[in-house]
């Protein structure tokens, strides 16, 4: 019961949600890139993700920021005049990018699943569910 009330205010994104959604954001843009987080900000959609409060469950907090991707620029050899640094479009989505990075940061830990939290006009935001393998009981 307590469940579908939470997802309701996710889905409904009432202006009381929105304006919560937008403070949490400030105090997230001071943190680091990839921070640990003690329990999920969206609990519906990570319970229904794979996330289980229990021991070996890690759930990582992980900002990205907008915009295109930005190729290197060439460095040796002929400058072309169309050195393709410019509108670039990634072969992955942020969302990947996002759990890469985590995957990266925590190696001894393998990833369940993530999804999307909030965005604004620098950032997005996305939270990846892990989980240690070497601990009996987590599939």
């Amino acid at each position: 019961m307590a469940y579908s009330y939470m997802s309701d205010a996710w889905q409904a994104r009432t202006p009381e949600f929105r304006d919560w959604l937008r403070r949490s954001a400030i105090s997230w843009r001071r943190e680091p890139v990839i921070k640990r987080v003690p329990r999920p900000t969206n609990l519906p959609t990570a319970r229904r993700l794979g996330y289980k409060a229990k021991p070996g469950i890690v759930v990582v907090r992980v900002r990205l920021r907008r915009g295109g991707a930005r190729k290197p620029r060439p460095v040796s050899g002929r400058r072309q005049k169309a050195m393709g640094s410019s509108k670039f479009t990634r072969s992955i989505s942020l969302r990947a990018v996002a759990e890469n990075r985590a995957a990266r940061r925590f190696p001894n830990l393998k990833i369940r699943n993530s999804y999307h939290l909030f965005s604004d006009g620098v950032s997005h935001w996305f939270e990846v569910i892990l989980s240690d393998p070497e601990r009996p009981g987590l599939e």
